[in-house]
């Protein structure tokens, strides 16, 4: 079981969350990139991460599927704090835009996703990756799926 199914199913997504960052939990995969979530609003989702060595692409610069993943989860999450206890969403696409390149020595980004649209079924969200002087790594857009959330 995983520590999204151990908390309660009552809890809607923008509860969940918070209870993530509160509780100084976060999922698998972000632990393994060294990413984490930092901070949620209503149909807003922040993520931090510093990118490393251990994100290196062969030609010596972090790879673009560190910044899609933190874009990715940015707006997919941002989604999850419009949504309601019995409700779940997946990506249907995402598109992603770099605009420069991060090394080890980038420091800390953070992606910050916004709602743009949330439907019955569709959501569509931006998220932005900056650095703390605020210059933009890449950007990336969303369409997501809402449907209903399955019983642990």
């Amino acid at each position: 079981m995983n520590i999204l199914e151990e908390m309660s199913p009552d809890l809607t997504g923008r509860e969940l969350l918070q209870r993530l960052i509160d509780e100084g939990e976060q999922p698998p995969i972000f632990k393994t990139l060294g990413i984490a979530i930092v901070e949620v609003g209503d149909g807003v989702a922040i993520f931090e991460g510093k990118p490393g060595p251990h994100a290196y692409n062969p030609i010596g610069t972090i790879h673009g599927g560190y910044a899609a993943t933190l874009l990715d989860s940015a707006c997919g999450c941002c989604v999850h704090t419009k949504l309601a206890a019995d409700q779940a969403y997946t990506t249907l696409e995402l598109k992603v835009a770099y605009h420069r390149a991060m090394t080890a020595d980038t420091g800390v980004v953070r992606a910050e996703g916004r709602v743009i649209n949330l439907g019955r079924r569709v959501g569509y969200s931006e998220a932005k990756l900056t650095d703390k002087e605020g210059r933009l790594y890449a950007s990336a857009t969303s369409t997501l799926l809402i449907l209903p959330r399955r019983a642990t």
